[in-house]
Parts: C-alpha cells; sequence; structure tokens
C-alpha cells in the first residue's frame, strides 16, 4: 500500500511475515524514488516486508522533498555530527518495525540511497546487529570506520563513474573494512553514474540470495562470539 509518507508492501493474506527490509531514499528524493527496489525485493522475497520511510525531515533545498539530515555547508568535519544527530530517530524506527512484525534484528535488512546508504551504514556502526544486513547503494561512510560491524552483513555498490559520491570513498571504506575483519562485499557498475541502477538492484538482489554471512561460517568453525540481545545466526 502507498501513502503520501511512506510506501509498504506487505506479503499476500497468509503469509506470515519472515524479513523485513526498510529502504532509505537519497537527499531531497521521496520514498517513490525508492520503488524500483521495493518491487524487486518483493518479487525475490514474497514472505518479507518491505518499508520505504520518507525522511524525517524537509529538504532544505528547496522542494517537496525530504532529507535525514541537511546538507547545506557539510564538510569532511561535520558531516560526522549531522548524521549522529539524525541516527536517533531511525533507531527508533527500525525497532518499531521490528516490534510490529516481531522479528529479529537479524531478520531485517536496510538498504539506502545516497544518503540513506550514509544513514544506514552509520546506524549498523553505532549498533552493531541492528540488522542482519546492510545493502548502501552509491553511499560512503560519514567518516571512516575505526571497528567493523561483527553481526552485519554490508553490501557495497556504486557507479564507477558516479560525479556525487565518488567512488573512492566506498572503495577505501572496503579496504578498512577488510583490514578489520569486516563482513562486507563490493560491487562497482563500469558507465554508471550516481543512480539507483538496475544492474546495481539486480546484484545486490543476488547477494542476498546468495552470500552467506561470515559470521555463519566462523559459527561453523566455533570461531565466533554470541550474538548480541535479540539477534540470531542464519
Amino acid at each position: 500500500m502507498a501513502s503520501s509518507t511512506s510506501i509498504e508492501f506487505l506479503p499476500d493474506a497468509g503469509v506470515d511475515v519472515r524479513q523485513l527490509f526498510i529502504l532509505l531514499h537519497g537527499v531531497g528524493g521521496t520514498p517513490d524514488d525508492m520503488e524500483p527496489l521495493a518491487r524487486a525485493v518483493r518479487a525475490a522475497f514474497p514472505s518479507a516486508a518491505v518499508l520505504v520511510p520518507q525522511g524525517f525531515e524537509a529538504f532544505d533545498g528547496g522542494g517537496d522533498g525530504r532529507q535525514w539530515f541537511s546538507v547545506r555547508g557539510v564538510t569532511e568535519e561535520n558531516r560526522p555530527e549531522r548524521v549522529a544527530r539524525a541516527l536517533p530517530p531511525l533507531e527508533t524506527y527500525v525497532r518499531e518495525a521490528q516490534a510490529r512484525f516481531g522479528l529479529l534484528q537479524s531478520d531485517t535488512a536496510l538498504a539506502g540511497f545516497s544518503q540513506g546508504a550514509i544513514m544506514a551504514l552509520e546506524l549498523v556502526q553505532a549498533h552493531d546487529g541492528m540488522a542482519g544486513r546492510v545493502i548502501a547503494f552509491s553511499g560512503r561512510y560519514a567518516q571512516m570506520p575505526k571497528a567493523a560491524p561483527q553481526y552485519t552483513t554490508l553490501h557495497l555498490l556504486h557507479g564507477a563513474a558516479d560525479p556525487i559520491m565518488s567512488v573512492d570513498h566506498i572503495q577505501a571504506a572496503q579496504a578498512r573494512l577488510t583490514e578489520l575483519h569486516g563482513d562486507s562485499t563490493i560491487d562497482i557498475a563500469s558507465h554508471v553514474g550516481h543512480a539507483l541502477h538496475p544492474a546495481l538492484i539486480e546484484r545486490a538482489i543476488l547477494r542476498l540470495q546468495t552470500c552467506v554471512p561470515l559470521r555463519s561460517w566462523e559459527a561453523a568453525l566455533g570461531l565466533n562470539q554470541t550474538p548480541p540481545d535479540g539477534s540470531s545466526v542464519h
């Protein structure tokens, strides 16, 4: 069902909700921008609830769009603080959605485009394991991670020709995550700019369907730790 403020795709009547996807649009955007990804997720995971909220702030750049935090006068130095201030309402939204459907954190995936990707990546940095997966399209970190999430698998997808959010940022982040023994994948599409491109959506679905989280392999080998409260390993 769609509304003026959010989009929801729920399983057909009689089908239990087994997974939760929360999709976050970019700065100045609307939930409608994420509809191609929402429909792809729904087709691939028919027992999932797919929620697409609008940014919690009106876009201060003009127009009817929304934002998660202001980019007016944003710099490398002040971006982390702006993101940190924006995270608590998103944390509340995610927790309430998990409670609504009676799902664990490990049954939750966050996907974001551009500013929405920043929010998704930084939320699991602040709250490791709040989601089992993060799918970050055309995004970056507000600041380079000092530690890697241990209970969240990160899927990074980017256009090689992105003029807004340079691919260099996410490549550097992937290298850092590897150094920190993080669980992440990266896919870069040639000749793709700053867009939620169909090729990247297709690749994201494939990653979700085929990637076994690193923590699952380690669990089989008896190497990993006990998951955080409310989480489980699949």
